[in-house]
């Protein structure tokens, strides 16, 4: 798969100019541009409070700007009228009385489609996050990172061009976060989903991500974008590689900046 800088065209989402203030006067988000285009895989890196998860919601259609616009292009339309959108959560957010087969085909169901449709499109997302032989089993009897996989299977099941992450690894050791950091690799290679994934580590930013967008925080906007040129597939060797380190470094300076930053326009 290409670097970052192959990417281009025109955006499959923009933000313009979004803010959000909430009732009690906190202002979540100012003037925050932000272009994503198709095939991207883009991270949003911050500090607590920069507005992050704000800005996930209001391009999924969960919270409304209070300011700018969210603009799609004419394929895609809001996840209200189209389900186009996918939204894994931090939390799996599990049915805990349905088994992972039924957890997986709950959009489909809530789209009115039938049993035997839905069970053509659960299966093969229960293979891609490799839950297929755990497809009657419980959320109960899974792992942490086996409901996280649950939770990325249902985000995909519907085929969404457009899958949103907001810090879906952040409660999983490092062994599990490292290995669904390369599954969530070779699904986006394989699917060509366009990706915005949250997260607070420098370190996953760099290993995902086509770009790293930092942002500062109070009001939260857009404070450096950085490309990552690296080529895909990514792996064990691009993790203990020179260039690994060396942008993890650029990002890791840049994100100091933008907290230094906090209360600026």
């Amino acid at each position: 798969m290409p670097p970052a800088t192959a990417f281009h065209g025109a955006p499959l989402v923009a933000l313009r100019g979004v803010g959000k203030a909430f009732p009690n006067g906190v202002r979540a988000l100012a003037g925050l541009d932000l272009d994503v285009r198709p095939g991207e895989f883009v991270a949003l890196l911050g500090p607590s409070g920069c507005g992050k998860s704000t800005a996930l919601r209001i391009v999924a259609g969960l919270s409304e700007p209070t300011e700018g616009a969210v603009e799609w292009a004419q394929a895609v339309t809001p996840v209200q009228s189209e389900n186009r959108i996918g939204f894994v959560f931090q939390d799996p957010t599990l049915m805990p009385w349905a088994s992972v087969f039924d957890n997986v085909a709950l959009p489909l169901k809530l789209k009115g489609m039938g049993a035997d449709k839905a069970a053509h499109r659960v299966e093969p997302a229960l293979d891609r996050v490799g839950l297929r032989t755990f497809s009657r089993a419980y959320p109960r009897e899974l792992s942490g990172g086996m409901r996280m996989r649950v939770s990325i299977a249902r985000a995909l099941v519907t085929e969404p061009q457009l899958l949103l992450m907001d810090e879906p690894f952040a409660a999983l050791d490092e062994i599990t976060r490292f290995k669904l950091n390369d599954d969530l690799l070779r699904m986006w290679q394989a699917l060509r989903t366009t990706v915005i994934f949250v997260t607070h580590s420098v370190f996953e930013s760099v290993y995902l991500s086509s770009r790293v967008v930092v942002m500062a925080a109070r009001p939260g906007r857009v404070f450096a974008e950085l490309a990552a040129d690296a080529p895909y597939p990514r792996d064990q060797g691009f993790r203990t590689s020179p260039e690994y380190a060396a942008f993890c470094r650029r990002v890791s300076e840049a994100l100091s900046r933008a907290m230094a930053a906090v209360g600026e326009p």
